[in-house]
């Protein structure tokens, strides 16, 4: 398959610049946002269709600020070192970090509007997958979170600009996220660009190495494939719901599961590689999320089967 080599900036303006990735976390937000109201609506999240929109605010608050400081913290500590951290446009968002910032927040609101913590994360596990989806192709557009190395017996594998070998070829080092953009779009042009003088991708393009889409791979798992899933139990469980957590449960091992697949085919962090045991960071915060979707699961699945005892008079 030929990579699409889309720009990665949809619109700019001046300095502003309007890029697929930043569009993609609005429109996850905002099916977000839909999911939830109806959730409401079917009394499943026992709150009003205007507190939604705050606690939207919140889960935006806590997907930033918990992203950034997951990636420094699981990815790249230096970032704590200097005023890169706040550098969102540059990239670096970790979605166990988001997930761990959704968490915090939910803990918080459901203080603070005595909402269910439990059934708070179930709704939230019904809605974000849209999300997940819409973020995974902007991070294909970007060329960015790549497969690993393979062969041309793999069906969807591709040649990225983005990746290493084309960076060299390219002479892309030292240039700024823009400019190596730019470089990157007319080099992928068919017809050379007046006045460039770069390398064209044809001149190039059998000197990179063919890739695992990954980003595709995960777009299509842990966005619509767990988001059906999720679905298909709500809508046969919805007049008589499961115990309070266990669609976050079923969110946590389905996204987990697929997630710690797909990274046997994602390229690793190059400052990372393969950590203890074999796995990857990727694989490793996983298999904690694995282990948390379990546990919860049996934990209210047993509560769900405890008889109850009537208080006596």
């Amino acid at each position: 398959m030929d990579f699409p080599a889309w720009d990665p900036v949809i619109v700019e303006l001046g300095p502003l610049a309007l890029r697929w990735y930043g569009l993609m976390y609005v429109v996850g937000f905002t099916f977000g946002h839909m999911i939830l109201v109806r959730l409401a609506r079917a009394g499943f999240l026992p709150i009003s269709e205007e507190q939604v929109s705050d606690l939207i605010l919140w889960l935006v608050f806590g997907v930033l600020l918990g992203g950034r400081l997951g990636y420094a913290a699981f990815y790249q500590p230096s970032l704590f070192s200097g005023p890169q951290l706040l550098q969102l446009w540059e990239g670096g968002l970790s979605f166990h970090g988001g997930l761990l910032g959704v968490v915090t927040v939910a803990i918080l609101y459901s203080r603070k509007t005595k909402l269910p913590f439990g059934r708070l994360c179930d709704s939230l596990a019904l809605a974000v997958t849209p999300g997940i989806f819409a973020v995974r192709l902007a991070n294909f557009i970007n060329g960015e979170l790549y497969g690993r190395i393979t062969d041309a017996s793999a069906r969807f594998a591709m040649r990225f600009p983005s990746d290493p070998a084309a960076q060299r070829l390219l002479q892309l080092d030292g240039l700024g996220l823009r400019e190596r953009e730019v470089r990157i779009l007319n080099a992928m042009s068919e017809t050379r660009p007046e006045g460039y003088t770069g390398a064209m991708w044809a001149d190039i393009a059998d000197q990179v190495p063919l890739r695992h889409p990954s980003q595709l791979y995960e777009a299509f798992g842990e966005g619509l494939l767990v988001g059906l899933v999720l679905f298909i139990v709500y809508q046969i469980t919805k007049k008589r719901p499961l115990g309070m957590g266990v669609y976050a449960g079923i969110f946590l091992i389905g996204y987990g599961a697929w997630r710690f697949v797909v990274e046997n085919f994602r390229e690793p962090d190059a400052h990372l590689g393969v950590r203890a045991l074999g796995m990857t960071r990727g694989q490793q915060l996983c298999s904690a999320m694995i282990a948390a979707g379990i546990a919860v699961v049996i934990w209210r699945w047993k509560a769900r089967l405890e008889p109850k005892v009537e208080p006596t008079t």
